[in-house]
């Protein structure tokens, strides 16, 4: 099973495994770790599983829908490796990947 390293607010990194097929937000909330919010289950209608994806793995996503974008806008934490975890499928071809837990908003 691939690897996710969750990088959390206070700078803490924690190493969990998931299962491909799942979204990096549900493999995220599956290992305990509610930092996440993700308010809306992960129907891309929110903004509150906002991470920030490590720049290795940029080409190895699915590109931003305009509905993630315009969410992301909301969002004062934004950057250019900005994400909603709901919007990205972990597959074995992410193991290794690691994500920054954005800032509340």
């Amino acid at each position: 099973m691939p690897q996710l390293i969750v990088v959390m607010r206070n700078g803490e990194e924690k190493t969990i495994t998931g299962e491909a097929g799942l979204s990096v937000m549900e493999v995220i909330r599956d290992a305990g770790i509610d930092e996440i919010l993700a308010l809306c289950g992960g129907c891309c209608s929110c903004a509150t599983c906002h991470v920030h994806v490590d720049p290795e793995f940029a080409d190895k996503l699915p590109k931003i829908s305009l509905d993630e974008n315009d969410l992301l806008d909301s969002s004062a934490d934004r950057d250019a490796t900005s994400r909603l975890s709901c919007q990205i499928p972990f597959t074995d071809a992410l193991d290794g990947l690691k994500v920054r837990i954005a800032a509340e908003d």
